[in-house]
């Protein structure tokens, strides 16, 4: 394995961090249009699911087929996805390859919370604008999320004792407190909630606000679900880790 430090990803990090914001406020700029979320809503042939999920498929087969789902940073929603029409490229081996995938977690906690916080309520029938969004918006929470593992493996490495002694006494609440660094987790809500504030404002007039969105709703969904199930992640990740 090859050696990993935090300081590695934090450009990657802060990338992923302005992209899950963007995406949030770009869905946010619709009504939540629950047909969309509603198997059968809306007929779509030989498919069984909601509207939203059939893009989100049919966007998946697309990236599928260009090797996006070849890296190991990304996870797709749904099986049975085609082979790539490109050649495989040689990813450096930086993390082990557990299979871990949340994304049935994520999607759940989206449809079920974050919609309605991001969301006005109702139904303003752009159904095709709304599904686009949520295919950015699950990518981009999917990608983060699942960095952990990257995190994950930089900690290891840095405290490889410790984790290891943790996971043979399969002492998960051990490991989260390990991994838990409050102080950095508050400046990232800060951080976020100050990124958040600034979308779509006037950088002539710093007293004006940042368009109809709500920066402290982004900063509660990364405080009540990004950044738990990335530590959910993270967690998963070194049970298995320290085993290898």
């Amino acid at each position: 394995m090859e050696p990993l430090k935090l300081t590695d990803l934090r450009s990657a990090l802060i990338r992923q961090e302005e992209t899950i914001i963007f995406a949030l406020i770009e869905r946010g700029q619709f009504c939540h249009n629950p047909p969309i979320y509603e198997p059968g809503a809306i007929a779509i042939p030989d498919f069984d699911g909601s509207f939203s999920d059939y893009l989100l498929q049919q966007t998946e087969h697309i990236h599928a087929r260009v090797r996006r789902y070849t890296s190991p940073d990304e996870h797709a929603f749904f099986g049975d996805l085609p082979e790539p029409i490109l050649p495989p490229l040689a990813y450096p081996a930086r993390i082990l390859d557990t299979g871990i995938n949340v994304n049935d977690r994520i999607g759940q906690i989206y449809r079920a919370n974050i919609l309605q916080a991001i969301c006005p309520p109702g139904d303003d029938g752009h159904y095709g604008s709304s599904a686009t969004c949520d295919v950015a918006c699950l990518q981009a929470l999917s990608k983060r999320i699942h960095y952990g593992k990257y995190v994950a493996e930089c900690k290891y490495q840095e405290e490889t004792g410790s984790y290891t002694e943790l996971v043979v006494a399969g002492d998960r609440a051990g490991i989260l407190d390990r991994l838990t660094k409050p102080e950095v987790e508050e400046a990232v809500l800060e951080r976020v909630r100050h990124k958040a504030a600034a979308y779509g404002r006037d950088i002539a007039d710093e007293s004006a606000g940042g368009g109809d969105h709500d920066p402290a709703a982004i900063q509660t969904i990364y405080r009540d679900y990004i950044i738990p199930l990335t530590k959910e992640v993270e967690i998963d990740y070194l049970m298995l880790r320290a085993e290898a």
